[in-house]
């Protein structure tokens, strides 16, 4: 099986190899996802909040870690990622705040007794995403789309399994039902 290798942008070491699932292993995972995606779009926005809000807290109480892990993987200055890691708590704090009323029904005017748009969620969301922002281009996918009540899927860049799974990590540490986000480190291929 293959890996995923992590070279400091730095030096150009190898800092980490992290072994690849294969196609059978990712649609595993994705069926669990989506097993978990039947109870998870039950749950209600203030359940959903209260679990972002734990997350939005966690990313700050492991800043340093997660920014440490962005520069190694990356090559971000320290500051950047601080701030990336910040961002992302805000983002956290914002879907948890507002999704609620975002996604509230929106009355239609028509010729009909009532008319309105609804939004429901979809079920398992795959994300693929770049290497240069690796905890903020997920959070920023993963947020609005779990508080909209989605499971999410990530396929991440290879240079980045680190941060990857330390966001799967995240997810679990602050409360969410494992199977809510999951990372898929697979090739592209």
């Amino acid at each position: 099986m293959s890996k995923a290798i992590t070279i400091d942008p730095a030096n150009g070491e190898t800092v980490n190899e992290y072994e690849r699932i294969d196609i059978f292993k990712a649609k595993e995972k994705i069926a669990f996802a989506s097993e978990v995606y039947t109870s998870w779009k039950q749950t209600t926005f203030t359940e959903r909040s209260q679990l972002m809000h734990a997350l939005a807290k966690l990313f700050l109480e492991r800043k340093e870690e997660y920014a440490q892990l962005a520069t190694l993987e990356v090559g971000k200055t320290i500051i950047q990622a601080s701030k990336e890691i910040e961002k992302c708590a805000w983002i956290c704090r914002f879907y948890g705040d507002n999704t609620e009323r975002l996604l509230a029904k929106e009355i239609v005017e028509t010729e009909e007794v009532k008319s309105y748009v609804t939004f429901q969620p979809m079920g398992v969301i795959l994300a693929v995403m770049p290497w240069n922002f690796p905890f903020y281009q997920v959070i920023r996918f993963a947020a609005p789309a779990i508080m909209a009540g989605n499971t999410g899927v990530l396929k991440h860049a290879s240079n980045v399994q680190g941060s990857a799974y330390a966001l799967e990590d995240a997810f679990v540490k602050a409360g969410f039902s494992k199977g809510v986000f999951t990372n898929l480190n697979m090739s592209a291929d």
